[in-house]
């Protein structure tokens, strides 16, 4: 099972590598209250358990502070490594120097490029209370987006997307390419039979 922002990318990746699962996404939205995203997993785990000789947990920890763990833990199922899922796309490394460089980082990644809208936009009630966005965002300086995409026209379509989020919030926007690689290692070690 694995997080909805990250369900696509990793169907993906088990199509390419001929891996035999299936990917279930929980909601993404679950991301806007990350305590409900252990029992959520928990309760994921048990009802694929029955039918499935593995379940692996496509989620890093996500703002859980280790509940998540506790629960893998509790299941004896394994997740994916790292604190988010731009710790996937990018690499540890990589955010620490983003957020290094300017503590006020506000990240994006291809998903959260498309669906920016309804899941921040909407979700944080801007689209009805414009006013809430300084008190939302006071403590950003830029938008960085992390492009996964490889393809041309999509990173040119969601390139304005990326725009219009980070206008959307007041902020600059960088862009910087990390490609999928980060998560597709996670996932071929998550994956493979152990």
């Amino acid at each position: 099972m694995a997080c909805g922002a990250i369900a696509q990318p990793a169907a993906e990746a088990a199509a390419r590598h001929g891996w035999p699962l299936d990917v279930h996404p929980l909601p993404p939205l679950l991301h806007n209250r990350p305590e409900r995203i252990a029992p959520a997993v928990a309760e994921a785990v048990a009802d694929l358990g029955s039918r499935y000789d593995r379940v692996v947990v496509g989620y890093a920890d996500c703002g859980t502070y280790g509940a998540l763990d506790a629960v893998c833990r509790e299941l004896g199922v394994e997740r994916l490594p790292g604190l988010h899922c731009y710790d996937l796309f990018a690499r540890p490394a990589t955010v620490e120097v983003l957020s290094a460089e300017e503590p006020g980082t506000y990240l994006l990644t291809d998903f959260l490029v498309r669906s920016f809208a309804r899941t921040v936009v909407r979700e944080l009630g801007l689209d009805r209370h414009p006013e809430l966005r300084d008190d939302y965002f006071r403590h950003y300086a830029r938008v960085v987006w992390l492009v996964q995409t490889r393809d041309p026209a999509e990173q040119a379509e969601l390139r304005g997307l990326a725009q219009e989020a980070a206008e959307s919030i007041g902020l600059p926007l960088t862009v910087r390419h990390t490609g999928s690689g980060g998560l597709e290692a996670a996932l071929t070690a998550l994956v493979s039979p152990r």
